[in-house]
């Protein structure tokens, strides 16, 4: 297997039948329902069952190579590992390791979003003819508070055969981020605005755009002065590229169960500019746990603009979180066995993510798996990791 610190060869077959499994995942995010092996270290006591729980997901025939999880409450942290973090090394992933947070990326768009209806330069009734009129009239009635909720109807661009054409030729193509939209630019709207849940790549793309026309920042900076700077977040980042900082966890594809072949490191396989706002977001554990307390417990927002971000209607992330997931505007509830937490999940080529806080905002879970699990691709893998982590969601709520 190449070094995972060089880039991908792109002509290799087995690269681009990999990145058309992607484009094809890609393309379902909106459509899917709501809802070898290396040792584990030795089990703290009282923890058992939390570490069985790891070293079987990552021991399942089709598993992950590597899992995280971790746990703050009241600013003490506490950190689960199994597998490995780069298949051929002994280590095993660690908080402070680099990895792609995939849609949990919605999440920190959201932040944006709703810090800027916080100070006045958006309202969540503001539409995209009023902030966004180079966009298709056909769309105009779309309003921000639609593309945070997803229910805004807007075409899904990842699934425009030209978007998945130009990635499937080139995975390093370097998109330019604030004309995605233009893929699908001649679609309709599918359905009208507000009256159906879909879960679908553009509306956060949307959130950008108008993040940036509202404030006349970059999306770039606006993460930095409303996210970045106010959590002490340092290892957090927007690329364009597909370069990952050192020290990182490796995400794998593959292979399918029995295959005598290793899984393919994907870490570096695909630029994040044809994600962005969507899905694009580099992180540790460690800052994910972080941000996730602070944006569940509307730490970055005043109380009045927070209490309009948690108004629910079914809908689930993708991948589904753990017990009954809710939709509300850029957060999701999970109402589990234990109790309720805020936060969102998000699956990409080599990573699933989940980010969850309680509603106070003192206790919250990042929990990361090195490989893509979805409700469509791995429905079984996703039930055991679900349980999985209502198991740890039950941890960070016990008394």
């Amino acid at each position: 297997m190449p070094s995972a610190s060089r880039p991908y060869a792109l002509r290799r077959p087995r690269l681009r039948s990999t990145v058309v499994v992607l484009l094809a995942t890609l393309a379902l995010t909106g459509t899917a329902p709501a809802p070898a092996l290396a040792p584990v270290g030795p089990s703290p006591s009282g923890e058992h069952e939390l570490w069985r729980g790891l070293a079987e997901l990552v021991g399942a025939p089709d598993g992950p190579p590597g899992a995280i999880a971790v746990l703050r409450v009241d600013g003490r942290t506490e950190t689960y590992s199994a597998g490995i973090a780069e298949l051929g090394r002994p280590e095993r992933p660690q908080p402070d390791d680099h990895m792609r947070l995939a849609s949990v990326s919605k999440a920190y768009s959201g932040a944006v979003a709703l810090a800027l209806v916080d100070c006045g330069l958006l309202s969540l009734d503001d539409t995209i003819a009023q902030r966004l009129p180079e966009l298709p009239s056909h769309w105009g009635a779309v309003t921000l508070r639609d593309l945070l909720g997803h229910t805004s109807g807007l075409p899904d661009y990842p699934s425009a055969p030209a978007f998945q054409e130009l990635l499937a030729a080139d995975p390093h193509r370097e998109f330019d981020s604030r004309k995605l939209l233009d893929f699908v630019a001649d679609r309709p709207l599918q359905f009208q605005p507000g009256t159906t849940y879909r879960y679908v790549n553009s509306d956060n793309i949307a959130v950008a755009l108008m993040a940036e026309a509202a404030s006349g920042q970059r999306y770039e900076d606006l993460l930095q002065s409303s996210v970045f700077e106010p959590l002490g977040l340092h290892a957090t980042s927007l690329p364009q590229g597909y370069a990952l900082p050192e020290p990182y966890l490796h995400g794998y594809a593959g292979p399918p169960p029995g295959s005598p072949e290793q899984p393919e490191d994907v870490s570096t396989a695909l630029g994040m500019s044809g994600l962005w706002a969507a899905g694009g977001m580099v992180s540790t554990p460690r800052e994910l746990a972080t941000f996730a307390g602070a944006y569940a417990g509307g730490r970055l927002i005043s109380p009045e603009t927070h209490e309009q971000q948690l108004s629910f209607r079914d809908g689930a992330s993708q991948p589904s979180g753990p017990g009954r997931n809710e939709a509300g505007l850029a957060v999701f509830r999970y109402t589990t066995r234990c109790g309720v937490v805020y936060g969102h999940t998000g699956n990409f080529l080599g990573y699933t993510q989940l980010a969850v806080g309680t509603p106070d905002g003192r206790r919250s879970l990042s929990f990361s798996v090195t490989k893509q699990l979805g409700d469509t691709i791995t429905p079984e893998l996703v039930a055991q990791l679900r349980a999985v982590q209502e198991d740890f969601v039950c941890k960070l709520l016990e008394d």
